[in-house]
């Protein structure tokens, strides 16, 4: 696997066909990475073509009954004022956001993508994901993640109070840090031939996800992965980014302004 160079740009091209982002973790816990997500919003996400939102936007989601949380209801205005100027908003689920639903999506006027997603965007075939079924190596995750993914286990889970699955995503949240910590960096990336296989399956040669907080470019025998970056604006030294594909088709990786 190679990692070639590529160009960051500090700020945006004037003129963009869509922006993929992921990772931000927004809770009320991240005020000025909050901020800087709706400033992304406006002074980008109204300009372009399309927004693809992969994953793990929430720091947690505990069912879609929860849209009355003040905190949700500012992000679902600046979501809705997007899709309410015609920007199409498409939602791919993450590890930490995978219980968001159809109301969800009505209240933010976007469209859930089922995962991996083919798009086709100025001319280039391009693969979207989370990037988190990818790491098959941690194989203790995946069978996590094949449990909370099952429709009978979230079913059981959505019936339950409201405080009592926000208590429980608690007790998950610290248990996965708790069990983080003893894990080689290594197993929790993505896994080189899964990689390869999505690439040959859905016979692409460009592939976009997040998940991992790795953010580079890597090539695979020609084919060409991206990783988004995670967002901490409110940590000391602030990091965050997204991707944008202008109307050549030309990627271009961006960093948050202060975060370069």
């Amino acid at each position: 696997m190679n990692t070639p160079s590529t160009n960051t740009y500090a700020s945006a091209p004037s003129e963009t066909l869509a922006l993929f982002v992921s990772d931000l973790h927004l809770s009320p816990d991240l005020p000025k990475t909050t901020e800087r997500f709706f400033g992304f919003l406006h002074d980008h996400a109204l300009k372009t073509k399309a927004l693809y939102l992969l994953g793990d936007i929430f720091e947690y989601w505990a069912g879609d009954d929860d849209l009355d949380d003040t905190f949700h209801r500012d992000v679902i205005r600046a979501l809705r004022r997007v899709s309410d100027h015609g920007v199409p908003l498409y939602w791919i689920a993450g590890n930490r956001d995978f219980l968001v639903g159809e109301t969800f999506a009505s209240a933010t006027g976007m469209r859930l993508l089922s995962e991996p997603h083919v798009a086709d965007i100025a001319g280039r075939r391009l693969l979207l994901l989370h990037g988190d079924a990818q790491c098959t190596d941690d194989t203790a995750y995946q069978a996590f993640r094949s449990q909370v993914r099952d429709p009978d286990w979230q079913g059981a889970f959505l019936a339950r109070p409201l405080a009592e699955r926000k208590a429980i995503i608690r007790g998950m949240r610290e248990g996965s840090r708790e069990a983080q910590r003893d894990k080689p960096m290594a197993i929790m990336d993505v896994n080189a031939g899964e990689i390869a296989r999505l690439f040959d399956a859905y016979a692409v040669t460009l592939m976009i996800h997040g998940h991992t907080h790795r953010p580079q470019v890597h090539v695979h025998d020609g084919r060409v992965r991206h990783v988004l970056p995670d967002w901490d604006c409110d940590a000391d030294v602030a990091r965050g980014g997204w991707i944008a594909m202008d109307a050549d088709g030309e990627i271009l990786r961006v960093n948050v302004a202060g975060c370069d």
